[in-house]
């Protein structure tokens, strides 16, 4: 399946995925298969979800291994001072530079998250 997404992506694109693309894609499908499998759990189909789980354990395999939330804290910290953010109203230019950093790493709700915490001084 992760395969078919690939090729798919490499059709809609018109090229041939670069690794950084290819993170993307195995992000995107493990992003997917976590959401299906709190609906699988929570109708307790057991059999789905050991199938999902199988699947999350090999995608881990071919992804880096993710940030902590120290980690992202940090890179985030790191780009407001290459930016020179000084606010809220600086967070596109922050997460811009800061979601290539982290892309198949940590969620970009996580990485907003703690930018918006970051700019606003909490």
């Amino acid at each position: 399946m992760v395969r078919a997404a690939i090729k798919n992506t490499e059709i809609e694109r018109g090229h041939e995925l670069t690794d950084d693309e290819v993170l993307e894609v195995l992000a995107k499908e493990k992003k997917q298969r976590q959401e299906a499998l709190e609906e699988y759990r929570r109708a307790g189909r057991q059999d789905l979800v050991r199938q999902l789980e199988e699947e999350l354990a090999i995608l881990a395999d071919y992804l880096p291994a993710p940030l902590s939330e120290e980690e992202l804290t940090e890179l985030a910290r790191q780009v407001i001072a290459e930016v020179g953010a000084s606010g809220p109203q600086d967070m596109g230019k922050v997460m811009g530079r800061l979601m290539p950093q982290i892309r198949g790493r940590a969620e970009g709700a996580e990485a907003s998250r703690i930018v918006r915490q970051l700019l606003s001084g909490q």
